[in-house]
């Protein structure tokens, strides 16, 4: 069981750091929302990566991750394990702050495209938004470093005071 939780944890936090890599390169790749074909279909391409890859990969990485400290009483008190739950949280929810904007804007480039809505009200790939995922990339690779060195996370022990 160790074994299965640790591989779908590792599987998980795979497929969250390539998706995030791709997204990275597709939102520095797409043009200006005013060559409408060619934004809306790397805003298609970014929403199916989010939907298909993101969101699965961090229900992958979070939920076997948890279960992996609730069943192992060694990592009950291993600091590194809850800086790691910690970050994951972190990941989680900056993940599903991230995705919703590009579902959103693929959404309205979609109907853009269909005639429905004026280009012009797109919003383009911000600066915030690749900023946004370069962040969730180097987070998470601080949480894989974490999960390789095991670093010492603990509290100092308690002084004694002289009586």
């Amino acid at each position: 069981m160790r074994r299965l939780i640790k591989f779908l944890h590792t599987m998980g936090a795979i497929g969250f750091m390539g998706s995030l890599a791709a997204l990275v390169v597709l939102a520095g790749l797409a043009p200006a929302p005013a060559s409408l074909s060619g934004y809306a279909l790397i805003r298609s391409a970014m929403a199916e990566i989010a939907a298909w890859i993101i969101l699965p990969s961090i229900g992958l990485t979070l939920i076997p991750g948890l279960m992996a400290i609730a069943v192992a009483p060694a990592l009950h008190n291993a600091g590194w394990a809850w800086a790691k739950a910690a970050t994951g949280i972190l990941i989680f929810a900056g993940g599903l702050h991230a995705l919703a904007p590009i579902r959103e804007e693929a959404r309205l480039s979609a109907e853009a495209l269909a005639g429905g809505l004026d280009s012009a009200t797109l919003a383009g790939v911000s600066g915030g938004e690749k900023v946004t995922l370069w962040v969730l990339l180097l987070v998470s690779t601080f949480n894989v470093v974490l999960g390789v060195w095991r670093p010492r996370l603990s509290r100092a022990p308690a002084t004694r005071q002289a009586s």
